[in-house]
């Protein structure tokens, strides 16, 4: 999932920078140092007995795979535990899959460790550059065999999106979601409220919201990660997607005008943003949309359709229009709509049975087997046919292919470490969201970053 969820973030020891993955890519598939593993694995602490990343071979499979899962949401476990049920029953010897549950913020906390020590055959990630970390540390293994099968499957945005900077392929992606704004259709008809188009209607409406008594814009940023989201999504609707992948690659300064334009906006938006964000988890901001006591809440379908699921609120009652459109000369063209997936460790102790599973997840049936029971996310195959999309879904694959590129999310497109400052950063801000204290906060992300992409 989602993305610090934190699905955002990693363990806490700093992040090697681009230039040093670039630089070390070649040499990166060398075995990594062992160190205790804060995740615990399935399998037991024997090595491998299968080469590293070798093809599987003719004939049947078989053996118990594990798999690694941050997909401890209730709604999102139950989806995962009938995707792997149905993997299992489609390889062509007895695999028996095990899963390995840990929750969000654990996982990524702790999955350096976890991949360094005695790691799970398969484990959930992400696409992008957090994939791309790890494959060059030399902790996964390419899975270029797996995609020669599965290759047809997908166009050339997820291949390249699961691709490692030596050039082969290290993961298997299984869906994306859209970041919106999120809204009950039923309290917008009751105030007779106008879905906003432009920054000036949002914040019409928000002051409208206000004064009508609603909280305008639910918000919770206890783990850290959901605010990285609006800063995503004000910097592609002030400067563009170009400039904010740019930023995040350390190509522009953070001290730039460009970011205090974007913070100025930020700031702005502030009184009509759920107070005391900083010590509310996402989940709980969510529960005030669902009460009607919130107006609205910008975040993931991965987070917010979801748990209207596992609360057994009215989903069909819930909505989303793209984040509205502040500079024209962007419009609504972009939005952060990550993707995720799954990878093979390089310690994994049954790599061809492992590999026969993600043949299988690799597939449109399989996607389409997987979205019966998750009513939030999108699958990524091509022609795919998903009878059961509800118009959450339905929705979120028109507005994902409107756009002119998606990005994958702060802590995905940037160096982790960057990522995690930004984090402290940003609830400085929620704190004190003063125009005059944001030059500091700017100068303070700047001199981190050097020190990071150095």
């Amino acid at each position: 999932m989602s993305d610090v969820n934190s699905a955002h973030g990693d363990d806490a020891r700093p992040a090697p920078s681009r230039r040093a993955l670039l630089r070390n890519a070649a040499v990166a598939v060398g075995a990594a140092a062992v160190s205790g593993g804060l995740l615990t694995a399935c399998g037991s602490d024997a090595k491998p007995t299968a080469s590293d990343g070798a093809a599987p071979g003719p004939g049947t499979v078989g053996g118990a795979v594990t798999f690694g899962s941050n997909y401890s949401d209730p709604s999102a476990k139950s989806a995962f535990e009938a995707l792997t049920t149905a993997a299992a029953a489609a390889t062509t010897g007895k695999v028996e899959i095990k899963i390995n549950t840990v929750d969000h913020n654990t996982f990524q906390q702790n999955i350096t460790s976890y991949l360094q020590g005695t790691p799970d055959d398969l484990f959930t990630w992400f696409a992008g550059y957090r994939m791309q970390y790890f494959a060059a540390q030399g902790l996964a293994q390419p899975l270029d065999d797996v995609w020669e099968k599965i290759g047809g499957n997908f166009g050339e945005a997820a291949r390249k999106l699961s691709t490692g900077l030596d050039g082969h392929q290290y993961l298997v992606p299984l869906y994306n979601y859209p970041w919106v704004v999120f809204y009950n259709k039923s309290l917008f008809a009751k105030h007779q409220y106008t879905v906003p188009a432009t920054w000036d209607e949002y914040v019409a409406l928000a002051k409208r919201m206000r004064s009508d008594g609603l909280v305008p814009i639910a918000f919770g940023d206890k783990d850290g990660w959901p605010a990285l989201g609006t800063f995503d999504i004000l910097n592609m609707r002030v400067n563009g997607y170009d400039y904010h992948i740019k930023l995040l690659k350390h190509e522009i300064p953070w001290t730039d005008q460009g970011v205090f334009n974007v913070f100025q906006h930020w700031a702005e938006l502030m009184p009509y943003v759920q107070s005391g964000a900083n010590g509310r988890i996402w989940q709980d901001a969510v529960k005030s949309l669902e009460s009607g006591g919130a107006g609205m809440m910008f975040q993931g379908s991965n987070q917010v359709a979801a748990q209207y699921v596992t609360d057994k609120a009215d989903l069909a009652d819930l909505d989303f229009f793209t984040f509205p459109s502040v500079n024209p000369q962007w419009g609504q063209d972009y939005m952060d709509a990550p993707t995720d997936g799954f990878m093979l460790s390089r310690k994994a102790r049954n790599p061809a049975a492992a590999k026969a599973v993600l043949e299988y997840i690799g597939s449109g049936g399989a996607e389409a087997e997987y979205l019966k029971t998750d009513q939030w996310d999108v699958g990524l195959a091509k022609g795919l046919q998903v009878p059961t999309y509800n118009a959450i879904q339905q929705k979120s694959v028109a507005e994902i292919g409107r756009c002119k590129a998606v990005a994958q999310f702060m802590d995905r497109d940037a160096d982790p470490a960057m990522a995690t400052a930004m984090i402290s950063i940003i609830q400085k801000f929620i704190d004190d969201p003063s125009t005059g204290g944001i030059a500091a906060l700017q100068k303070s992300a700047e001199a981190q970053a050097k020190a990071i992409y150095s």
